[in-house]
């Protein structure tokens, strides 16, 4: 019944068991917790699961590739993942907060005064003035590192990789945020530099390598997103990032706005349908024949097949409705699409448990334990 969904396929030269994928999520849970949830997703039955946030520095946010500890800590979540006969992606992750605005938040959280909307406000409105001020000196330095980063991924037994395309590649990406005035800024053509930079440092260093690439789309009339790319400019980006050595894309709105816009809740303004986002795979399927991965509301057996059946998309991407019902694919392909917990998109403990620092959950959760 689902031909397509359970079909195997060429994602940029790795194959996958099926088009299922679990999209990246910092799920804000201890390590043994990660990795036991990160192995019921992948028992579940889908064919990859990428680990979100992946620094390329030495020193950085979240566990490093290139510390002991850190190292450990990603061979156990792919050992955990690879033993349930799922593909493991590292996404390759440059932050682009700046450190000295974080320390200036620091007296406000701990006195309650700033929550964790205000925070996010003041470090995207820092965002700006930090990426702008860089000297291309320290850039070159950053997007060589994106190479040295997926080397070590490939030595803990990642099966390939993603380059963030949001973060500091989206930022640079997009004019709201990039005010530069040397080869990284002002046209279209400069500002994909840092993101083709980031992606060439990888092909060098491991040229048959399958490089995806998460492309965060902003788009006006009306606005959502701050980072990323214009609709109008993918003409641009899209040939640049695949001469540079994208394989593959994972297409989603860009951030730096409102979580509940990247991560909407089924009663969005512009963002409640299934499959969100599917406009922007579309106008990135008319630039390029590289696989594309769609993202945003994914949830229902049917549609999805008819999606992959019209060519919008080669594979799908979820993150809450495998954390709301990890066997979902299982369920699909064994002809039980009847039994699965059904995301509804409330948003409730998956954002609403990131934002309050609890870790990322759901209601079904709370539901079972009653």
């Amino acid at each position: 019944m689902y031909e397509l969904l359970s079909s195997p396929v060429d994602y940029g030269g790795l194959t996958l068991k099926n088009r299922i994928i679990f999209s990246p999520t910092t799920l804000g849970v201890p390590e043994d917790e990660q990795v036991e949830r990160l192995a019921r997703i992948a028992a579940g039955g889908c064919a990859m699961i990428i680990i979100g946030d992946v620094p390329v520095g030495k020193h950085g946010f979240g566990p490093s590739l290139f510390t002991q500890k850190g190292f450990a800590h990603y061979q156990r979540l792919i050992e955990a993942i690879h033993a349930h006969g799922c593909k493991v992606c590292a996404q390759l992750h440059q932050s682009d907060s700046d450190l000295s605005a974080m320390l200036k938040c620091v007296p406000g959280m701990l006195t309650h005064r700033l929550g964790p909307d205000d925070l996010r406000k003041r470090l995207n409105d820092a965002v700006g003035p930090y990426i702008t001020g860089l000297s291309e000196r320290k850039v070159e330095a950053i997007t060589a590192s994106f190479g040295e980063a997926a080397e070590r991924a490939v030595a803990a037994g990642f099966d390939l990789v993603q380059v963030h395309g949001d973060r500091m590649c989206g930022s640079f990406s997009s004019a709201v945020f990039n005010h530069r005035t040397d080869r990284y800024g002002g046209s279209a053509e400069n500002r994909a530099r840092f993101a083709v930079e980031a992606v060439a440092a990888i092909r060098r260093k491991l040229p048959e390598l399958p490089i995806d690439y998460k492309l965060a789309v902003r788009q006006e009339d009306p606005h959502y997103g701050n980072a990323g790319v214009l609709v109008e400019e993918l003409p641009v980006f899209v040939p640049l990032l695949e001469e540079a050595g994208v394989t593959s894309f994972h297409i989603t709105l860009a951030n730096h706005s409102d979580l509940s816009d990247t991560i909407p809740p089924a009663k969005h303004p512009a963002f409640g349908a299934e499959g969100c986002f599917l406009p922007f795979c579309d106008r990135v399927r008319a630039l390029t024949k590289k696989p594309i991965c769609a993202v945003g509301g994914l949830t229902d057996p049917d549609f999805i097949e008819e999606q992959l059946k019209a060519g919008r998309m080669d594979c799908a991407a979820m993150s809450r409705q495998l954390i709301a019902d990890p066997e979902w694919p299982n369920k699909v392909f064994d002809g039980r699409a009847g039994e699965i917990h059904r995301c509804v998109r409330c948003n409730k403990e998956c954002l609403g448990g990131m934002m309050a620092h609890r870790g990322v959950h759901c209601i079904y959760e709370r539901k079972v334990s009653q």
